[in-house]
């Protein structure tokens, strides 16, 4: 998954939900009784500091 640093977490939990709903619901109808699948609520947090996460991205990419 490729995620512009620019677009907000919360858009970013939105979308991942109601995708994964759609796929779902489409696979097991009886999932369309429910009026929800996932909470409002998510929890976001960073790993490290911006500087930590560039390294390891570096050693990924093999640059």
């Amino acid at each position: 998954m490729h995620i512009s640093p620019t677009i907000p977490i919360h858009k970013i939990v939105r979308r991942i939900k109601s995708r994964s709903s759609n796929i779902l619901r489409k696979e097991f109808p009886e999932l369309l009784k429910p009026p929800s699948l996932w909470t409002h609520n998510y929890y976001a947090s960073t790993i490290a500091s911006k500087e930590t996460v560039e390294n390891i991205l570096r050693l990924k990419k093999g640059v």
